[in-house]
């Protein structure tokens, strides 16, 4: 009897619909997918759902990507969850506050579909992620 493995889940945080639609259609077939449209609403996600990973906007109203990974990743019940920052930004300063904060990875817009899977497939991978930034 074939055994079935359940899909890992990917929260997908941004305020653009069409960012969260174009990341839905590249993750889907492969990951369970559940979407949030600020950082306030990915705190609420990450505690209700609990992902497996976590694709984080770092500009969005009410509450942004940094301020939304650093309360994660200082909850003990959520901080193991890995976080990848993905913004339209790649200043080096960027990439140094969303490590500072937590973030376990950094993917810039525009993004290709195999840039999202490879960068997913990095930190699933590596379980230690979760407790060490390592970007880029």
């Amino acid at each position: 009897m074939e055994e079935v493995t359940a899909k890992k889940k990917v929260l997908i945080v941004d305020d653009e619909p069409n960012v969260r639609r174009l990341s839905r259609t590249i993750l889907n077939k492969q990951f369970d997918i559940i979407e949030a449209e600020d950082g306030r609403q990915a705190i609420d996600q990450v505690t209700a759902q609990k992902p497996d990973v976590i694709l984080m906007d770092m500009m969005m109203p009410k509450m942004d990507g940094l301020t939304a990974c650093h309360i994660i990743k200082t909850d003990p019940m959520t901080k193991a969850t890995p976080i990848i920052m993905v913004t339209a930004i790649g200043f080096e300063l960027n990439i140094r506050l969303s490590q500072q904060m937590g973030a376990n990875g950094y993917v810039t817009k525009p993004f290709s579909p195999q840039d999202l899977h490879d960068k997913i497939g990095e930190v699933l991978a590596d379980p230690s992620s979760s407790e060490r930034p390592a970007l880029k």
